[in-house]
Formats: structure tokens, C-alpha cells, sequence
């Protein structure tokens, strides 16, 4: 009889135990979720575009925009992605407005391809979400030649936010959102190997290309004052989307078995991890704000690099001489692929 009250009190203990664990999974789980943007905004008659949409945060970004009626360009690599994601979105939200469009971040030529055509079917541009990005991965180059995250990351946002600039004066008051990391306090640009020539580590150019989205931002925000046009930049948190399909250790089974779940109290959904992007997008009150770095739908405190204005003109600089963002031949203008 002693035995069988053991068994059951070390039974209750167990189910005790594992009620109690998961119960407080679950509450650091809502915890770590972040700020909610809850404002209700009507975007009827506004034109987005949104990079890397068809997943993860940028495709929460969109689904939120569409319910809210505006009209959204998904500017996407992988077509098929971007339509069966736009599929879902569009059943959803009942908005027909919501369009994808084939725009390769590693790729210059399909970046002018994508603006180019773009120009043909819009005349306004009010918001430019450069969300998409690639992070981690094994050392790669771009069509140009430019280093893979660092290509991805800054320069193809560069060129492409450069391209949209005069769409984006001409439909002010219009906001430039950058999607940057809280990656960009451990940054530090490589002024004598920017693009990892002579060596690299993929989490140090992950980090050097974040710090570059918040150098870019306070510098075009400072190129942009008195147009009505704003850049601000944001973390959006620790997001489960795909970005860490180059990180082997989190997708191999042990990790699957063992480390996800030990870290997925502390990871946002992508719904949650859109919030931030939307709050900076959309909210009224911060029309004019601009030049700034966004976290938990709050106004958050930048590196002390982000804000080395010689390093940012430096960097301006480079970019513009690896972009050439002012060369928009007429081709691309007549001879855009559908």
C-alpha cells in the first residue's frame, strides 16, 4: 500500500510539474511578444511596397496593411512563394489590391527591372518597407559581386530606396522603413574589407550589414529633411521566421528535438515581429519623426556607431559607387520583363 501511494504521490508530482513548466512557457511565451501596434488606420488610396513578403514578418506586414485597404506591392525573389502567399492574403482580407512582383535584392539588373516597372503601373509611392534580408549564411556573392549579406542587406535596399526616391517625394507626406537588427550593436564596418575579401565570419558581416541599415537611414534622413519624406529604422525582435535557414546547428534534429524548445518561450511569432515595422509605418504620430531606431513599438537608444556621421558618409559613398543608383538606363524602361 506504501508502494502504491509513492507511485501515485511521485505521479501527481510529475503531472504537477509539467502543468506548472508549461504554464510558465506560456507566460514568458506572451511575455516576450512585445508591443502591440493596435491603432486602427485606414490606408485606402496608399501605395506600399514591402521586400521579402511573401513570408515571415513581410508577410504579416502585408496581411496587416491589406486589412486596413491599401495597396501593397510584394516585392518577392521567388515568385511562386509571392503568389501562394498573396493567394492567402488576398482570400483573407478581401482586398484585391495586393500584387506580386519579382524583385531579386541580389541581383541590381532585377531591382531596376522591378522600379522600372513599378514607374509604369504607379505614380505615387507612400511607404517603402525594405524588410527582406538574409542572415548568417555561407560566404556567397551577389550577381555584382558584392558579398551576400552586406549585397542583400544594405546595398540592395541602397539602390532600390534611391530608385523609388523621387515616387516617394512626389507622394509626401511618404515614410522609408528599414528593417534593421538589435545585430547592429555588436557591428562594426570594415572600412579595409567591406566586402570580406581577405576574411569572413558570417555572424560579423550579418552584424556589419545591420549596422549598415541604421547608418543608411540617419543619412538619408538627414538628405531628405524638408521633403515631408521620413527613414527610420527598427529591431523587430527575435522572430521564428526563415532567416535561420542558414544557421545548420538550429535545423539539424537535435536541435529540433532539444534547443527549440528550450528557446521558443523567448521567440516572437511573425505576426508579433511585424508589429514594430507597422507601428513605424503607419502611425500618425510619427509623420515627422524621422532619422530614428524603433524596438517594441518604442523609440529605443541606437549604437554609438549607428551614429558616426563620417563612417555613414563613407558609407553613403561606397554604396553609391558600387549601386550607381543615378544610371537607370532608358532599356528599363522599355524592355522590362513581365
Amino acid at each position: 500500500m506504501s508502494l502504491f501511494a509513492f507511485l501515485k504521490s511521485r505521479t501527481a508530482f510529475w503531472l504537477s510539474f509539467t502543468g506548472t513548466t508549461t504554464g510558465l512557457a506560456f507566460f514568458v511565451k506572451d511575455l516576450m511578444q512585445g508591443g502591440q501596434f493596435t491603432k486602427e488606420t485606414n490606408e485606402t488610396g496608399k501605395v506600399f511596397i514591402v521586400t521579402g513578403a511573401n513570408t515571415g514578418i513581410g508577410k504579416e506586414t502585408v496581411r496587416d496593411i491589406a486589412k486596413r485597404g491599401g495597396t501593397v506591392y510584394m516585392a518577392c525573389r521567388n515568385l511562386k512563394k509571392c503568389e501562394e502567399a498573396r493567394e492567402e492574403i488576398v482570400l483573407e482580407t478581401k482586398n484585391k489590391y495586393v500584387y506580386c512582383r519579382q524583385c531579386d535584392l541580389a541581383s541590381q539588373e532585377s531591382i531596376r527591372h522591378f522600379v522600372a516597372a513599378f514607374k509604369r503601373e504607379q505614380e505615387h509611392l507612400h511607404v517603402l518597407i525594405n524588410n527582406a534580408g538574409v542572415m548568417r549564411c555561407p560566404r556567397s556573392l551577389t550577381s555584382d559581386g558584392i558579398e551576400l549579406q552586406l549585397g542583400v542587406n544594405h546595398m540592395g535596399h541602397f539602390l532600390l530606396t534611391n530608385l523609388l526616391l523621387g515616387l516617394l517625394k512626389k507622394s509626401s507626406p511618404s515614410r522609408i522603413v528599414n528593417v534593421s537588427s538589435l545585430a547592429h550593436t555588436r557591428g562594426e564596418i570594415n572600412t579595409g574589407d567591406l566586402n570580406s575579401d581577405k576574411s569572413y565570419d558570417e555572424g560579423k558581416a550579418y552584424s556589419q550589414s545591420k549596422l549598415a541599415n541604421v547608418l543608411f537611414t540617419r543619412e538619408l534622413a538627414k538628405r531628405l529633411e524638408g521633403t515631408n519624406v521620413t527613414a527610420n529604422a527598427l529591431h523587430p525582435g527575435v522572430v521564428d521566421t526563415e532567416i535561420i535557414r542558414h544557421m545548420g546547428f538550429f535545423n539539424n534534429f537535435f536541435a529540433g528535438l532539444f534547443v527549440k524548445p528550450l528557446f521558443w518561450p523567448f521567440v516572437k511569432t511573425p505576426r508579433n515581429g511585424a508589429q514594430t515595422s507597422l507601428y513605424v509605418a503607419l502611425d500618425p504620430e510619427l509623420e515627422k519623426v524621422t532619422g530614428q531606431y524603433f524596438s517594441d513599438c518604442k523609440l529605443k537608444e541606437m549604437a554609438p556607431a549607428a551614429t558616426d556621421t563620417q563612417t555613414a558618409k563613407w558609407l553613403w559613398a561606397v554604396s553609391e559607387k558600387w549601386t550607381k543608383p543615378t544610371m537607370i538606363t532608358i532599356q528599363y524602361y522599355f524592355n522590362v520583363a513581365d
